[in-house]
């Protein structure tokens, strides 16, 4: 029955996606002719159909197949988010428009235009898009009403195992239905069925069980640590029975860390990370760094040259100062700035360092003896900051994240999770940045930091950068 009905719906999605296929080619093609050729109803219909063109088309339906087939749009994809079914879409369909664009060109097929590809592509990913959006709410419609339900079973009642069930229990869109629990007898027993949880028996019974009821899925969340043999043997029972098998992958109790799976080489591993995500996000990011570094440096190109005559003008020594940042995951760049201190400023820093204004390892005073009458007017307009775009455009920094510290400052961390901070690029701006900067203590700089990276998006970035004009001309970005 659960084969029929994974078969029928397979078909249906199929379907959907063959209609959106033939419907975005019809409609490509009645745009051409009517809109660039000119065409009206009558000549359209009267057009003739190549059997070239027919026989392409049809061999195209097949591709296009193939190519949602690799990107896994064939598969089950309950659990997966909306955005991922989407994002999937769009890459099966730029990766057959580019197909057939290339065959079209290397057969002569002559509808197969340049012009007919990008508007077939348009058509083809926002009607493919919106008619699996309709096909998924549609089953999830139908799951909430308990049909194409998956039995589901949790071998071991430990908190975290309740905790999935819960959310199971909660998400009954997803269509699993936790039938019971398997574990040996402890003290958390009671807990469970305090919950309402349906304990089947021991781990004695599971294997029994699994050949005389029907279940869908294995779900394990015993403790590795103590139960690695039990869970060994569970996974050697659904192996032999077809059963499909999940575990839950936290096995050290992460409380920042996020577990996704990954093959390296084909082998399958499983990644935890801290940082932010990855992915077309962080390319998005990283190309607003390149545009918008490269557009300021272009409009701010006279306005530096200016800066560096006045440097050298008003006091001897370098136009820059250069020093080496710790950056991405500790390893040193070197950061440019406009030179604001007298030129022997760093030797002079065990002479001044008991002025100190900040806590914890960083150095900061409002009225540094070391620096110049040009460069106060550089900190406080934050222009000095201006040649750190070099370094964007390299890929040492980012236009938004931590601010980069000096190999001294890093030196004096005596806690390991503020340097988790450099788990991204520095950046030019951040939210310590833009809510007060040298009035906030190191601590909560430092707590910013890991806000920043925690709640990191694309949208939080633009909005950073927004906030960060308004506070150097206020004058609360100033060194």
């Amino acid at each position: 029955m659960q084969l029929a009905r994974r078969r029928l719906l397979h078909g249906l999605f199929k379907i959907a996606d063959t209609a959106c296929l033939l419907g975005s080619v019809i409609f490509s093609m009645w745009y051409l002719a009517s809109e660039v050729y000119g065409l009206d109803a009558r000549e359209i219909f009267a057009m003739r159909v190549r059997l070239v063109n027919l026989v392409f088309l049809l061999a195209f339906v097949a591709i296009w197949h193939v190519c949602f087939r690799l990107f896994g749009l064939y598969r089950s994809r309950r659990l997966s988010s909306r955005w991922a079914e989407i994002l999937d879409v769009v890459k099966a369909t730029s990766l057959g428009s580019l197909l057939i664009l290339n065959a079209g060109l290397l057969l002569d097929v002559e509808i197969f235009t340049g012009e007919f590809v990008g508007f077939f592509w348009l058509m083809a990913t926002g009607s493919t898009a919106a008619a699996r959006l309709i096909l998924r709410v549609a089953l999830e419609q139908a799951r909430m009403h308990g049909r194409n339900l998956r039995d589901v079973v949790i071998v071991g009642t430990n908190p975290r195992a309740r905790r999935f069930a819960e959310r199971l229990d909660q998400r009954r869109e997803l269509g699993y239905r936790v039938i019971g629990f398997f574990d040996d007898t402890w003290s958390g027993l009671p807990d469970l069925r305090s919950a309402g949880g349906n304990l089947l028996g021991d781990l004695e019974g599971f294997p029994h069980f699994l050949r005389s009821t029907a279940v869908d899925e294995v779900i394990i969340a015993l403790p590795v640590a103590t139960y690695y043999h039990e869970a060994s043997r569970v996974v050697e029972l659904c192996e032999e029975q077809g059963v499909k098998v999940r575990f839950l992958s936290n096995f050290f109790n992460l409380s920042l860390g996020k577990a996704r799976p990954e093959l390296v080489d084909g082998e399958p591993v499983i990644l935890v990370h801290s940082g932010p995500p990855e992915g077309v996000a962080a390319m998005m990011k990283r190309g607003l760094d390149l545009v918008l570094s490269s557009l300021l440096l272009v409009l701010l190109g006279p306005l530096m040259l200016v800066v560096a005559a006045m440097i050298k003008l008003s006091s001897p020594g370098p136009v820059f100062f250069v020093q080496q940042r710790v950056g991405l995951n500790k390893r040193l760049f070197n950061l440019y700035k406009f030179r604001t201190m007298v030129p022997d400023a760093e030797r002079k820093l065990a002479e001044i360092e008991h002025l100190n204004e900040i806590s914890g390892p960083v150095f900061k005073i409002k009225q540094d003896p070391r620096v110049t009458p040009v460069g106060r007017f550089l900190r406080r307009t934050s222009i000095d900051e201006l040649p750190q775009l070099f370094s964007v455009l390299r890929g040492d920094m980012s236009l938004v994240g931590p601010r980069p510290l000096p190999q001294r400052d890093y030196d004096g961390f005596d806690t390991d999770w503020h340097r988790r901070r450099f788990s991204v690029r520095p950046g030019v701006t951040c939210l310590w940045q833009v809510s007060g900067r040298n009035s906030i203590p190191f601590e909560r700089w430092m707590e910013l930091d890991l806000e920043y990276i925690d709640r990191w998006s694309f949208w939080l970035d633009l909005k950073i950068l927004a906030r960060t004009i308004p506070a150097v001309l206020r004058g609360t970005g100033a060194s």
